[in-house]
């Protein structure tokens, strides 16, 4: 596995990696790797052909009022994951390098990214979409990999993909998850065992969800209070929304249209942010 570091490098490497069979696959991530990047990653490589994973912790997707210095970094055992993985090639550029002196220009997505977290994180969209735009140009992947966990994510990347006609499959893996129900996330190895317990709650909520569903109950305002009343039994859960949404559009559905609707999820446990949602 090669290490690159500036986007000059990663370009050139890139553009030999492409001539090998199998086609290129991109699995971008901020680092601090878990199992489910663990699984995204595990499914590019077995698609074939050359993978590249990134790993950046993006200034752009924090808000002023969010802790970026804190967020948790590990790059040499992240990088021992992708060597033991198959990847490619891990590009770990500086700050600089992605951002230069003088950056200026911006990618922002108008309207799927207005909801759900669009509203308590205005500026995190904005910030994804534009590194993710950086990325697409730097690789250039035939395939870009991201988990179904970050529901919105996929959808204002898949716009992105489409309205600036990106030339990438955009493959979505399923949420991977704890053997409790909690799903797999960078935060979830600084919980105690009782913010554990209580961060339960939330796939439990989702799971009551979907059986409520497949018992025949589409509506949606049912499925939200539900779902608000289990979560808000525990104490340490603040719930930041709920609601059934499209998953093209993230815009709110009066009813449940079976495999073609989600229930999204955000809340606070104690000072950490977790999200999570469901394919209903």
């Amino acid at each position: 596995m090669e290490k690159v570091e500036t986007v000059s490098n990663m370009r050139a490497l890139a553009a030999r990696l492409r001539t090998r069979r199998g086609g290129l696959s991109l699995v971008p991530t901020m680092g601090a790797l878990h199992a489910g990047h663990e699984a995204l990653i595990g499914a590019a490589v077995s698609a074939g052909g050359p993978v590249v994973v990134s790993i950046f912790v993006n200034p752009l997707s924090f808000g002023s009022n969010e802790n970026f210095g804190g967020y948790p970094r590990s790059l040499d055992a992240d990088l021992a994951t992708c060597a033991r993985l198959g990847v490619s090639a891990a590009f770990v550029p500086s700050i600089e390098e992605i951002y230069p002196r003088g950056f200026s220009t911006y990618v922002t997505e108008e309207h799927v990214s207005k909801p759900l977290c669009g509203i308590s994180r205005p500026t995190h969209f904005r910030g994804v979409a534009t590194l993710v735009a950086k990325l697409l140009n730097i690789v250039g992947p035939d395939r870009l990999y991201l988990g179904q966990k970050d529901a919105q994510h996929v959808a204002v990347l898949r716009k992105l993909a489409a309205d600036l006609n990106y030339n990438v499959e955009v493959v979505v893996e399923p949420t991977v998850r704890e053997a409790d129900g909690l799903a797999a996330g960078v935060r979830n190895r600084d919980l105690t065992q009782g913010q554990k317990q209580d961060a339960l709650a939330i796939s439990k909520a989702l799971k009551r969800v979907e059986q409520m569903v497949d018992a025949g109950v589409l509506s949606s305002d049912r499925l939200v209070a539900e779902a608000t009343h289990i979560m808000g039994q525990h104490r340490r859960i603040r719930v930041i929304y709920v609601s059934v949404v499209d998953p093209a559009t993230m815009e709110p559905v009066r009813e449940v249209v079976p495999g073609r609707t989600l229930i999204c999820v955000a809340a606070w446990l104690d000072e950490v942010r977790l999200t999570d949602n469901a394919v209903l």
